[in-house]
């Protein structure tokens, strides 16, 4: 039994007391102001990073007064409750009020690390939803939109003492913010997945002395299976001072690559690029990867301005006449989604629950998995490590035409895709950058333009990847020409589980028929099943919906008819592990448990159903076939 969901206010109320008895009523404490620590929670990426951890405080903003009264420059610590970031500061509270959202304040007292003489000091966060304002000794630095991609601010003049992180965070979505959150008929907050509030990720302070590496790309290209590969690197280099001489060194492999001095004028920026060869590389392939490191550097006068490194794999990726190659092999892929979602800590999932949750996708044997957003940089190097594909999405979720057709609106999505982009394209793991899912089945002008706009992006920053978009699986739907711009296409399949407009779904035999449709619609396109899933959470009739029964059986028929496909690429259980959706959530579950989506192969705990070992036996096939095809190509 759950126990009953407490409100936002009702939490307010518990902090209060919690505070009463041991409420700091002085300014920050020495206990309380730390160091921020060399220790990073993933590895690839900037150098440089510095982890603030220790306590932080929090606080409340339900009545949005937080400004007026001060609170960014507030010197003690009456109201405040400490906690640790990551923090969702709604984990647990399965309320309306909370799936809506609200204003929360998160304080950071530290003093700088030892030998930051010169120094300029970047603060570095991972993920805030939704919005964040960030002060700085009291001094306004920068605000940012949008959960799950990073963002940086200038810290400014730090102080030799201690110095004073204020963020406030702002949770309310509306219905042109990405994803968006509005009520429903009934009057309960929408969503697709849990709107968690807080700094989700982590945060840095990040050094730089005089010139930073803004940009860094290694790009390995491949030719053919058997020749030599070739490796682009490039970086964007920021003059932070006065004109400076700056070299960039750099290495692939161990093996150096020489880049000639350039002179940057006064805060000035500017591309740099060079190629190297490699000669007999030793391919990433799923389930079977091999990476080469990246480092680079960038010096003046000698010192080392800034840093980056990057673990690359050699692989190619294409699409022939509608089918995967990765390496040159036929290539099918199953795996499982999952959410950033855990029942004690929400979104702000600890080392420990990401190492959980993808030991277990391992476990399945699947190669490839999936988010509506895109995931922690610890899942992707994850994946780099082990060889799983990654169908990376940014959150343009369900925008109705009315959103699309506002220019601003499609602005957020591409500047969503652009900082995915940037983030990841160093990761050998990521398969397709997805542009949205289950936008308008039959696309009108706003989502027309988007697509346009999104594939001239992708082609622009990335022409190595897929691009694709998610769609609802819709028989009656006719062929949409705008489609052909894409590489991929992904499919949510959903064939005997829910209805469907006008029950077009209700049978689920008629999954083969509609597959065949949509090859005949894009021969030239990938198709993958980008979702398929089916509610259980009790024992019962096969023929009963939400019972474990019905799942396994369900499960096997949807292998079975895509295994009979060969020209599905690949497919996608929605989902891993289940998650929370929106108050009042049922699935289609007859005998629900909301707020959860009760699709997952395991539910919340991670505690398999019997559906698991039926998707597992499939999945492990498909790896060992693959393999195979790629031993004969290696004789």
């Amino acid at each position: 039994m759950t126990s009953r969901p407490r409100g936002l206010l009702a939490a307010a109320l518990t902090g209060a007391v919690a505070l009463l008895a041991a409420a700091p009523s002085t300014p920050a404490q020495s206990a309380d102001v730390t160091t921020p620590s060399s220790r990073v929670v993933y590895h690839d990426g900037y150098g440089g990073r510095y982890l603030l951890d220790g306590p932080w405080w929090f606080r409340l903003d339900q009545q949005d007064q937080g400004v007026a009264q001060g609170l960014q420059r507030q010197e003690s610590l009456d109201g405040w409750t400490q906690v640790s970031v990551p923090n969702a500061w709604n984990a647990g509270d399965d309320s309306p009020e909370s799936q809506r959202g609200t204003v929360g304040w998160y304080r950071k007292d530290f003093r700088l690390p030892r030998g930051a003489g010169g120094a300029t000091w970047r603060i570095r966060f991972e993920s805030v939803n939704y919005r964040a304002t960030v002060w700085v000794n009291g001094r306004q630095m920068g605000r940012h939109e949008g959960g799950y991609v990073p963002f940086e601010v200038p810290a400014g003049a730090l102080r030799p003492g201690v110095n004073h992180l204020v963020v406030r965070v702002d949770s309310r979505h509306s219905n042109t913010d990405l994803p968006p959150l509005v009520d429903r008929v009934d009057s309960t907050p929408g969503g697709g997945w849990w709107n968690y509030g807080g700094l989700l990720r982590e945060v840095y302070l990040r050094r730089v002395y005089r010139v930073d590496i803004a940009s860094f790309l290694a790009r390995p290209t491949l030719p053919c299976r058997r020749c030599d590969a070739t490796v682009l690197l490039r970086a964007t280099l920021h003059n932070l001072g006065r004109r400076a001489q700056v070299r960039l060194r750099a290495s692939v492999g161990g093996r150096n690559v020489r880049f000639p001095a350039v002179t940057l004028p006064a805060r000035g920026t500017r591309r740099v690029s060079a190629r190297i060869g490699i000669s007999h590389p030793r391919l990433w392939e799923p389930g079977h990867p091999r990476l080469y490191k990246v480092r680079a550097a960038a010096y003046v006068g000698g010192r080392l301005g800034s840093s980056y490194s990057a673990h690359i794999g050699i692989r190619s990726i294409e699409v022939r006449r509608g089918y995967l190659y990765v390496n040159g092999v036929r290539t099918t892929l199953l795996g499982a989604s999952i959410h950033e979602d855990d029942p004690v800590v929400g979104a702000a999932l600890t080392p420990e629950r990401r190492r959980s949750i993808f030991s277990q996708l391992l476990d399945l044997g699947a190669r490839i998995t999936r988010a509506h957003y895109p995931l922690h940089p610890d899942f992707l190097e994850q994946a780099d490590r082990a060889g799983v594909l990654v169908w990376e999405q940014v959150p343009v979720y369900r925008l109705g035409e009315s959103q699309l057709k506002l220019s601003s609106v499609r602005a957020k999505g591409l500047r969503y895709l652009r900082a995915a982009i940037e983030r990841d394209q160093n990761h050998p793991s990521v398969l397709t950058w997805s542009i949205g899912n289950e936008l308008p089945s039959r696309p009108a002008l706003g989502q027309r333009r988007y697509i346009a706009e999104a594939t001239r992006l992708v082609r622009r920053l990335d022409p190595t990847r897929l691009v694709a978009l998610d769609v609802s699986g819709y028989p009656t739907v006719p062929r949409v020409a705008e489609f052909d711009a894409l590489d991929a296409l992904g499919i949510n399949d959903y064939f005997g589980w829910y209805p469907g407009p006008n029950g077009q779904l209700l049978d689920r035999s008629a999954l083969g028929p509609y597959l065949d449709q949509m090859r005949g619609y894009y021969p030239r396109l990938a198709l993958f099943i980008t979702e398929f899933g089916a509610e259980a959470n009790r024992h019962g009739p096969v023929d009963e919906k939400g019972t474990y029964e019905f799942q396994s059986d369900w499960m096997r028929f949807q292998l079975s008819t895509i295994a009979s496909k060969p020209y599905i690429d690949g497919a996608i259980s929605w989902i891993l592990r289940d998650f929370k959706v929106r108050p009042g959530w049922n699935g289609g579950n007859p005998v629900p448990r909301p707020p959860y989506n009760q699709k997952g192969l395991a539910d919340e705990l991670g505690h398999e159903k019997p559906a698991f070992a039926v998707a597992q036996s499939f999945f492990r096939a498909a790896s060992r076939a693959r393999d195979a095809r790629a031993a004969r190509l290696a004789r």
